[in-house]
């Protein structure tokens, strides 16, 4: 066949295969169409609403913190002489009282030196007395015209010099008695050894800075948990407001404190500001230490037998429905004066307006609104049968 032949054959084929794709084309297209407005007029999924009721209860509003649990008051005791540790009578938890000796400096170098002024002030003690005698004879012989003026005004200064240099001695004596008796460490108060920095035979230098020998801690059945409170937070704590706090050593249990000081300094850590929130705690039975890390919760508000409802309560809105009535603004933590839940009336949700107050992060406070306790609002939905998962939820955000 040639090429005039052949032409008009592959037109006819070129054509058969275009009308194909046409028909193709059309047939997937009638067939999405049907599928759409079979899912359209398909009858809708039954809906089942998950509910919770109105209740009352007492919620409180806290804010979280951690801090170090330590005693009320820490007695550092010191050393203001230099010296070997000759003895040491208090060790780690020690029960001390006041003006118990809990350690000792070799007195040996302090007694020489009391010794040597002793010894100084009774040879100028001696020569004192002896000026005194002469000056009473030289007064005498002046009287007589027996020496000079001048011999016996002499004589008087020398008197006020040996005077001074004996007040000079006591001086020295009394400075080498005061240094003696520092070689005794003794405790200032009642209370426990939380802390111990010396041994026996070791050399204590104060020289330029008073070194640190003993902690006392005075009353360890009163202690106090130093927080660290975010600026965020710091405007909401008082003095008064109630806490609770855990520590690792005891998971399952919570200790009770009060907020007995709220410190105006600052502390800033890598520009993070935080205030410390003194709050004072008992410890009778001896449970908490000093040092351990508390996980604390301050009470900052609190509403006892309060209608409460869930959170999820307050953010739930059916599926295609608005999330507030007509003309109110949208539930928000910012706005919820003007909120509302929704409440299983008859099997169908009806709307309650109402107004929020505290929340707890978990539930919240309804000052007004026409609910009643036990009234069952709506928390989320669930919906089964054809084209969904059976037990899928769908939950306020």
């Amino acid at each position: 066949m040639n090429d005039s032949e052949s032409r008009p054959a592959r037109r006819m084929e070129a054509h058969s295969k275009l009308k194909w794709k046409l028909l193709s084309v059309i047939a997937a297209s009638v067939l999405g169409l049907a599928t759409v407005v079979f899912w359209f007029m398909r009858p809708s999924a039954p809906i089942r609403y998950v509910t919770a009721p109105v209740t009352r209860a007492t919620l409180e509003r806290k804010i979280t913190a951690t801090g170090t649990v330590n005693p009320v008051l820490t007695i550092i005791i010191g050393s203001y002489v230099s010296g070997v540790i000759s003895t040491m009578s208090c060790d780690y938890n020690t029960r001390v009282k006041k003006g118990q000796l809990c350690a000792k400096i070799d007195p040996r170098p302090y007694q020489a030196v009391l010794d040597q002024a002793s010894g100084q002030l009774k040879r100028d003690e001696a020569q004192l007395e002896g000026a005194r005698v002469d000056l009473e004879r030289y007064a005498a012989s002046l009287a007589r015209n027996a020496i000079a003026k001048q011999t016996y005004d002499d004589q008087v200064a020398l008197v006020h010099q040996l005077e001074g240099t004996v007040q000079l001695d006591r001086g020295a004596v009394e400075t080498a008695r005061v240094n003696l008796e520092y070689t005794n460490i003794i405790s200032p108060v009642d209370g426990t050894v939380v802390a111990r920095n010396i041994t026996i035979g070791q050399t204590v230098a104060a020289s330029f800075q008073t070194p640190t020998l003993f902690l006392i801690a005075t009353d360890l059945t009163q202690m106090q948990v130093d927080t660290n409170v975010s600026e965020s937070d710091i405007g909401t704590v008082k003095e008064g407001d109630k806490a609770r706090f855990t520590v690792e050593a005891f998971t399952d249990r919570s200790f009770e404190g009060t907020v007995v000081q709220v410190r105006q300094a600052p502390q800033t850590v890598q520009n993070v500001v935080t205030y410390d929130v003194v709050v004072g705690v008992n410890n009778a039975q001896f449970l908490l230490k000093p040092g351990m890390t508390a996980t604390v919760g301050i009470v900052t508000d609190r509403r006892a037998n309060v209608l409460s409802v869930p959170d999820q309560a307050l953010r739930y809105a059916p599926a295609g429905r608005a999330a507030s009535l007509p003309g109110a603004p949208a539930p928000s933590r910012a706005n919820r004066a003007a909120a509302q839940v929704w409440v299983l009336h008859e099997g169908k949700p009806m709307p309650v307006p109402v107004s929020a107050g505290l929340d707890d992060d978990v539930n919240s406070e309804i000052i007004s609104g026409n609910l009643r306790e036990g009234d069952q609002v709506i928390v989320g939905e669930q919906r089964t049968g054809s084209g969904e998962r059976a037990g899928s939820f769908k939950f306020g955000l």
